[in-house]
Order: structure tokens, then C-alpha cells, then sequence
């Protein structure tokens, strides 16, 4: 049996009529940027996320940055973070010219351990960046908490927790701002990329709206005045109205901001399948439950499935073991694809050498990346492949 690691082919074919007439309507529309379906889905996550404002933006990646910038993180700032996580998260950081602070996980949610912020935090500190791994909230209670006591901003990464609940409020709502990614292979994913900031602050959110798109008209004027910058009145500058192709407001610019929107297309395929999500996300639920049941007398840790007032969404389902490279290569022998999330800390990448981490700073951290192995836990996965993908492990711990 052949198991792959992901498939976007099934998911496309249950959604396939009404998916392409989203689509046709949005090319008949030729709305192509910042089209109705843009403002219909950011509207759709408010509701769903209870919040009040959810900015869209080009990807995940550029949600990070968009959120830093807005939450006033200044080049030479420094932004404690987790080691164990995709590039982007201290990519973002540094990319908006502050350093990344390390700091060691949590050995059972294998987030960020906030027991040890406190320690990293310096007079340069200005915000934590949790990074909610594989679908598992982090421990926001008492990041909040230390975050409110030294006057830190908190971005939560949350692209990889959508839908995903701590203590009955979705992930990505707990900081001053959360993250979203809507690549490919995530929980509610695009045929492209695209990602999301939402906040309960209007000044963020203002902010937010106004670097995304190189900081111009009525937005970017009200964000240079929330930055004390001077502006005028764009309207007494403008000539020509807009009508959805021409928008005469974005020739003033206010701001140094990016270019990154939401194309209308994605947002219409995300908005079917939006209505899908908690469907999907309990699907893979069950498929992390057989997991746990068919691997629970096997030597490997096995990721969490209850902790008080979390419920995960399972972007990925994590096992840890000793022996990661012979059974990546015995499940891909046996036709299993299997994703090797994280073959290095990011404490330990190249580009951060600088900062000035060795080998063995951050344990627990190391120990994820040489130990873990991500299973296939898509929501078409079938009882017969998880049944084969157990079996399977099985087979390889006791051929000797």
C-alpha cells in the first residue's frame, strides 16, 4: 500500500463543484485583488475566530512581519521565541530588524516553555512570539501574564493552530495579535498562499491594513497618524472616483509599507472551505486517537491527546523517536511518506550563527528536531491506511 505524507487530490474532488463555481464567479467578477470575496472571508473569521478584526495578507510569513511591525517592534528589539519551529517564525523577526532570544520547549506540548522566559528577558526585550506547534496551543495564561508584567507585546504564531481552542477561545486570540498561514498543506488551506492577522486592537489592526499595502490612501493616513507622522486629508488631493479596478487613493502613500494581499480567488476557495473546518480539523482528531491507541506500547513518545482546556487541531501528528532516520526509511520503503519537522533548531541554522548559540543550549529543543517524525494525519486519511501506517511501525520495532 502507498500512503502519501499529504493529499490535496482528495479534499479537491469532495469539494470540487462548488469549489470551481466559487472560482468561475470570482474570474467572471475580474475582481481579482481586494475583490468581495476578501472582505465576505474576513468578515467570515471575525465571526468565527471572535474577534473583531482579521486582516488578510499574502502569506503567513508576511503576517509575522505585518504583526510585529504593528505591535511597534523596532530594529535592535529583541523577541523571545521557540527553537523548534519553520524558519519563518525568527525569519520574521529578523526581518523587521530585531533579534531573535531562543528560549528551550516544553518537552510534552513541544512549544515554547514559558518557565524559562522570565530568565531571557533584557532591557531590549519588547515581545514574545509563541509558536503553537503541530496544531497545539500554547501556554498562553501565564505568557500573558509575564507579557503584562514587563510590558511586552504578544504575536502568537498561530499558523498552524487554526481552529484550535485554549480554554474556549480559538488560538491566534490570545495575544495582541495572532498569525495565520493558509498554505497548501494547512488545516484551512488555499491552492496558493495566503495568511491572516487578527487582533481585538483598532490600532493594530489600522496599522496592519496600512503595511500591507504600501501604507497609501484614507488607511495609510490614519496609520501615520497613529505614529505621529505628519499626513494630509487624501481626500483633498484625490481625482477620480474608484470602481473596484481604479482605486485613485492608492497614488498617496504615507507610509513605507509591502505588497501583500489576499488574492480575491483564494478567498473564495478558503470561504468553502471554512464551513468545513471543524468537520476536518475533528477528523483528524480521531486519526491522532488511533494513533495513540495503536503505538501506545511501542518505545516512542507520543504527542498529548487531552490536556485541561486544550483542544488541539492536529496540523500535525508528532511521535518522537531514538531511531528517526531508520524508521523514515523503513516507512518510505514501505510506500509511507512521513515529514521529518525539524531536522534543525533554529538556535543551531547557519544564519543565526551570529547570536552566538552552540550545540546543547537549548536540550530539548535539539532532542525534537533529532527525534521527531510527523505521521500522515490528513482528514481523507482512511481506516486502512492508518491501520497500515500502524501496522507498519510495528513491523519495524520488532523485525529484530
Amino acid at each position: 500500500m502507498k500512503v502519501s505524507f499529504f493529499n490535496l487530490e482528495r479534499q479537491y474532488q469532495e469539494l470540487q463543484p462548488e469549489m470551481e463555481q466559487q472560482v468561475l464567479e470570482c474570474l467572471r467578477a475580474c475582481a481579482f485583488i481586494e475583490g468581495p470575496a476578501v472582505k465576505t472571508l474576513e468578515a467570515s473569521l471575525e465571526n468565527y475566530l471572535g474577534v473583531k478584526y482579521a486582516i488578510t495578507c499574502g502569506n503567513g510569513t508576511d503576517a509575522l512581519k505585518l504583526a510585529l511591525r504593528a505591535c511597534r517592534v523596532k530594529p535592535g528589539d529583541e523577541v523571545i521565541t521557540s527553537p523548534f519551529t519553520f524558519f519563518a517564525s525568527a525569519e520574521a523577526i529578523a526581518a523587521v530588524g530585531a533579534i531573535p532570544v531562543f528560549v528551550d520547549i516544553d518537552p510534552v506540548t513541544l512549544n515554547l516553555d514559558a518557565n524559562r522566559i522570565e530568565a531571557a528577558i533584557t532591557s531590549k526585550t519588547s515581545a514574545i512570539l509563541p509558536i503553537e506547534i503541530f496544531g497545539m496551543p500554547a501556554d498562553m495564561d501565564e505568557i500573558a501574564n509575564i507579557a503584562k508584567l514587563h510590558g511586552l507585546r504578544v504575536i502568537e504564531d498561530s499558523c498552524q493552530t487554526i481552529g484550535a481552542e485554549y480554554h474556549g477561545k480559538k488560538a491566534g486570540t490570545l495575544g495582541d495579535a495572532g498569525c495565520f498561514s493558509f498554505y497548501p498543506t494547512k488545516n484551512l488551506a488555499a491552492y496558493g498562499d495566503g495568511g491572516m492577522i487578527v487582533t481585538d486592537d483598532e490600532e493594530i489592526a489600522t496599522l496592519c491594513r496600512a503595511y500591507k499595502s504600501h501604507g497609501n490612501g484614507k488607511n495609510g493616513a490614519k496609520a501615520a497618524g497613529l505614529l505621529g507622522l505628519a499626513f494630509d486629508d487624501p481626500e483633498a488631493n484625490v481625482q477620480g472616483k474608484s470602481d473596484g479596478l481604479y482605486d485613485p487613493y492608492k497614488y498617496f502613500n504615507y507610509l513605507v509599507g509591502d505588497n501583500s494581499r489576499l488574492d480575491t480567488v483564494q478567498a473564495s476557495i478558503l470561504q468553502v472551505k471554512l464551513k468545513h473546518l471543524d468537520e476536518y480539523n475533528a477528523k483528524r482528531a480521531e486519526n491522532a486517537r488511533r494513533y495513540n491507541e495503536g503505538l501506545k506500547d511501542l518505545p516512542l513518545r507520543l504527542p498529548p491527546l487531552a490536556l485541561p482546556g486544550i483542544r488541539q487541531c492536529w496540523h500535525q501528528y508528532a511521535i518522537l523517536s531514538p531511531e528517526k532516520p531508520a524508521l523514515i526509511d523503513y516507512l518510505a520503503a514501505s510506500g509511507i511518506g512521513t515529514g521529518a519537522f525539524y531536522p534543525v533548531p533554529l538556535h543551531l541554522q547557519k544564519v543565526f550563527q551570529p547570536l552566538g548559540y552552540h550545540e546543547g543550549d537549548l536540550p530539548m529543543a535539539e532532542m525534537a528536531c533529532k527525534q521527531s517524525v510527523c505521521l500522515p494525519i490528513y482528514p481523507e486519511l482512511s481506516l486502512e491506511e492508518t491501520d497500515y501506517i500502524i501496522q507498519t511501525i510495528h513491523t519495524f520495532y520488532h523485525k529484530g
